[in-house]
């Protein structure tokens, strides 16, 4: 129905940058749906990185990457990218692309498709 691949993780030292891919696909996509990132290091939960709405003018972030991650979308190529500069240690994690059929939000149940991640470790 939905698919979401996502891509552009890597090892990046830290206070580099990275550019992450999703592309989405299936019968049932919808340009109209939100789009978000999360992020799982181990042993912690599935946290909200960043958000952002059909038309890309409403934008949403997590505390820890404000100012640093940007979220975008190119509807006519169905993908979002997140753009991160100054990279952390503590942004190590996978990162999970995620489409939200009814809106934009920062809660990861209220999304309904995810991709399957791309690992990021930044070094020191």
């Amino acid at each position: 129905q939905v698919q979401l691949v996502e891509s552009g993780g890597g090892l990046v030292q830290a206070g580099g940058s990275l550019r992450l891919s999703c592309a989405a696909s299936g019968r049932t996509f919808k340009s109209t749906y939100g789009m978000g990132w999360f992020r799982q290091a181990p042993g912690n939960e599935r946290e909200f990185v960043a958000a952002i709405n059909w038309s890309g003018v409403n934008t949403y972030y997590g505390d820890s990457v404000k100012g640093r991650f940007t979220i975008s979308r190119d509807n006519a190529k169905n993908t979002v990218y997140l753009q991160m500069k100054s990279l952390k240690l503590g942004d190590t994690a996978v990162y999970y692309c995620a489409a939200d059929e009814h809106g934009t939000s920062w809660y990861r149940d209220e999304y309904e498709y995810w991709g399957q991640g791309t690992q990021v470790t930044v070094s020191s």
